[in-house]
């Protein structure tokens, strides 16, 4: 059996089946495709910015999902709560209808944390998804429509004479919520053969880095059963670990993720004005005037399909197919001896390295577009 999955989806723009076409060949051939849908979609036209300006997307647009074959998506993310109720109703109903499940958000708490499970053959497979980024607005209560969640907390210390410095910066998981997290993956796992936890959590357009309560988050759900954890949020790869044998993909980064939404003109609101000009600031870097929708990192535009095969004695191979964003925000997979290929790899060692994980990365010699992924010192 194959998995796939893949990060953000933003669907923003007409006609996005379009931008899978390239991808297609290869994801229409999962056993199961997961991705991540990073806003609503509703027509309500509410818009309740509590956190990044991100307007809701078309309910049509979802069909260009289930054209390319998408099985399951999360959505517990920090937009996802940005048209409201209704935005999250229409979404999960608009999903249903289409024959893809969802997970990580709902009308309340208990719908949130609901898993998605899926059988192929003998095997039954698991889905959980939790936002660890806020905001707060966008949590689910037992009366509230929203988003699983873990909440972070974030202590600065001042450990050095420079006043007006840069803070050392301590990042951790609540307990309570960690340890609901770690129930639910617990209960989970007495259900299925395979938990699949997806956690929306990273810093920003910022290579390779990874934060203290990434790790701790990460590491937890494996502890309490789940035998793969991928990360989103950050809108740029993230580097790959294993942690007792199972693979942590700290950030699948963008795939399909086209908006208009940050890139700022007369017409914009006052919020959209002021956070495409702050953005800049905070992050180091502007918008690639030669990529109109896509409206992220340059380094962003190296992506990744995530593989794992699961054979009769559980899991097989781990690694991922490279990709390249093209300017019109369309992932391409690129042959890993090619020389976009290659550069893509580097990419993805690199930042690996840098963040401290001691992963191999082997060219598979049956598949031109597959890099295999093993523990440091695992046998081949």
């Amino acid at each position: 059996m194959k998995l796939l999955l893949v990060g953000d989806l933003i669907l923003d723009e007409p006609h996005p089946e379009v931008l899978f076409k390239a991808t297609e060949p290869i994801l229409s051939k999962a056993d199961l495709l997961i991705g991540h849908v990073e806003v609503p979609h509703t027509r309500t036209g509410m818009e309740q910015f509590f956190d990044v300006p991100a307007p809701p997307a078309d309910p049509d647009h979802l069909k260009a999902l289930q054209s390319v074959g998408f099985h399951g998506v999360t959505l517990a993310g920090n937009h996802f709560y940005d048209a409201g109720p209704q935005g999250v109703l229409d979404t999960i109903t608009s999903l249903e209808s289409l024959g893809i499940q969802s997970t990580g958000a709902g009308m309340n708490l208990n719908d949130a944390r609901r898993p998605a499970v899926f059988t192929r053959g003998n095997v039954k497979i698991g889905l959980l998804s939790y936002n660890c980024v806020g905001p707060t607005a966008s949590w689910a209560n037992e009366k509230k429509a929203g988003v699983a969640y873990v909440r972070v907390i974030s202590h600065y210390e001042m450990n050095h004479a420079n006043p007006g410095g840069p803070p050392e910066v301590f990042t951790f998981a609540e307990p309570q919520t960690l340890e609901m997290m770690q129930r639910d993956i617990e209960n989970l796992k007495n259900e299925v053969n395979c938990v699949l936890v997806s956690l929306h959590k990273g810093l920003v357009h910022t290579p390779a880095e990874i934060a203290m309560y990434e790790k701790q988050c990460a590491k937890a759900a494996i502890d309490s059963g789940a035998d793969v954890v991928v990360g989103q949020h950050a809108h740029i790869l993230k580097g790959i670990e294993f942690y007792k044998g199972k693979p942590i993909f700290h950030g699948l980064g963008n795939f399909v993720t086209v908006t208009r939404a940050l890139n700022a003109d007369e017409n914009s609101s006052p919020q959209r004005m002021e956070w495409a000009q702050k953005r800049s600031k905070l992050f180091g870097f502007e918008r690639m005037v030669d990529y109109p929708n896509y409206p992220f990192h340059p380094q962003s535009r190296n992506a990744m399909i995530a593989r794992i095969d699961f054979g009769e004695y559980g899991k097989g191979n781990i690694g991922f197919v490279p990709c390249w964003i093209k300017p019109d925000g369309s992932p391409h997979p690129v042959a890993v001896q090619s020389d976009k290929g290659k550069e893509v790899v580097k990419y993805v060692e690199e930042i690996t390295r840098a963040a401290g994980f001691k992963t191999q990365f082997i060219a598979s010699e049956n598949d031109p577009y597959f890099v295999q992924v093993v523990p440091e010192n695992a046998e081949r």
